[in-house]
């Protein structure tokens, strides 16, 4: 790994907390992620699940990791099985952890080889009345592509039918959406990473520059800086296509008098960062786009005023709308009568404001958090507003990451990165 691990005393506390919420004589199983084919022999890079690496932190493929409090024998309570490394994986791949390294990186004492997994789980499931499964109950999940926990899952019903069933994804969706300390820090350092990206380009954004340069010179900067790349894929919009929300050609050629719309950040350590930046591509904004900007700029930081704790998500949305609306009113683009005919279904704003203010953020770009609750201090949230005026070719949005603290405003993780317009501005024209 080229990042630097956080300790096995962090994973070990990560599955303390976990287990505490596990009903008697429950048996916890995770698995790591596929790695996907493309054709013939070639395959995508491998990514690892969240969840594993997140009680565990064993960032390999083929691993799985079993949770029993209630194991009869203690070095049965957590063990982790990886994949045996033999003389030719070592040749073409490099060796894969060994059974020591394993329990280095986790705190796990008990790691078998992979083989050796029906036999171990064999010995376990008399001991245990219910298994707890790990799916997929995100929000935004849309997965089509059976996963490796999925064949798992099947396997195991097929084999153990009168077991009961439990989910460990609710527990992990409150666990993993509060921060430790050490997770900001590997967040904050993410951040860091996009900040020397976002200056690169900066320093580099003329007119006639391709969008795909600057995706070229970002990666340049992030994997120097021992990011594995790109947090999530790359949107580098200029012009018109800023008002694409999900942008990712990033094959057009930048033209002088227009913005270019960057929603870009570096992952470190698998945690991510997410940063969106509009910048001028000549070097200075028009009238017109500076009062647009500025209007987002307000409403970012209004909003960011009112993640605290205690807060609703669902009632923070419709605080922030509010703030929009009146941005938008004095820019012209909404009416009165607009507001007067909105309704709570289809509020006037989304015209030009269509998608949500703030996710959480941390392991994944769009991380664990369960809306229906109230926020939390340590919780991470983007906070990242947009006005997009096709008719105009105007297509703004900013966007920072930001930590709930206990009492006052929110840390934001990513205030050294230039955002007013004077700042841009200064750093363009130099």
């Amino acid at each position: 790994m080229r990042y630097q691990p956080l300790t096995a005393a962090f994973y070990k506390n990560n599955r303390k907390k976990f287990c505490a919420q596990l009903a008697p004589k429950s048996l916890a199983i995770f698995n790591s992620n596929d790695i996907y084919p493309i054709s013939a022999d070639s395959t995508l890079p491998f990514a690892q699940h969240r969840d594993i690496f997140y009680l565990s932190g064993i960032d390999q493929e083929e691993t799985i990791l079993l949770l029993f409090p209630d194991a009869v024998e203690e070095k049965h309570r957590e063990i982790l099985f990886v994949r045996e490394t033999n003389e030719h994986i070592a040749v073409w791949e490099g060796a894969k952890l060994s059974q020591k390294e394993a329990t280095a990186l986790s705190g796990v004492p008990t790691v078998y080889w992979l083989s050796e997994f029906e036999r171990i789980f064999q010995e376990l499931t008399p001991q245990c009345e219910r298994f707890y499964f790990n799916t997929n109950e995100h929000y935004r999940q849309a997965v089509e592509t059976e996963t490796r926990e999925d064949r798992f899952i099947q396997w195991c019903k097929k084999k153990y039918p009168a077991h009961q069933v439990g989910k460990s994804n609710p527990v992990l969706q409150q666990l993993r959406a509060v921060k430790s300390k050490e997770e900001i820090e590997q967040i904050q350092r993410a951040c860091n990473i996009t900040e020397k990206g976002i200056r690169r380009v900066i320093n580099f954004l003329k007119p006639g520059v391709w969008e795909y340069e600057i995706e070229a010179e970002l990666i340049h900067e992030f994997i120097r800086n021992r990011s594995k790349g790109f947090a999530y894929t790359p949107i580098i919009a200029s012009g018109n296509n800023a008002n694409v929300l999900h942008y990712t050609e990033n094959n057009q050629q930048c033209k002088a008098g227009e913005l270019i719309l960057l929603d870009i950040a570096a992952e470190y350590g698998n945690y991510a960062s997410d940063l969106t930046r509009t910048l001028p591509i000549s070097g200075r904004f028009t009238k017109r786009q500076k009062a647009v900007y500025e209007a987002v700029l307000r409403v970012k930081n209004e909003a960011t005023k009112m993640l605290l704790p205690g807060t609703l998500w669902k009632v923070y949305h419709v605080e922030v709308g509010k703030i929009m609306t009146s941005e938008l009113l004095g820019l012209g683009l909404l009416d009165k009568a607009d507001v007067q005919n909105e309704t709570p279904e289809k509020p006037a704003y989304k015209k030009y404001f269509m998608h949500g203010t703030s996710h959480h953020m941390g392991l994944d770009t769009h991380d664990y958090g369960l809306l229906h609750l109230p926020m939390e201090a340590n919780m991470v949230f983007t906070v990242e507003p947009g006005i997009y005026i096709p008719e105009e070719g105007i297509g703004v949005r900013l966007e920072d990451d930001v930590v709930l603290q206990t009492s006052g405003a929110p840390l934001n993780l990513m205030r050294s990165i230039p955002i007013s317009v004077e700042e841009i501005e200064d750093l363009m024209n130099p």
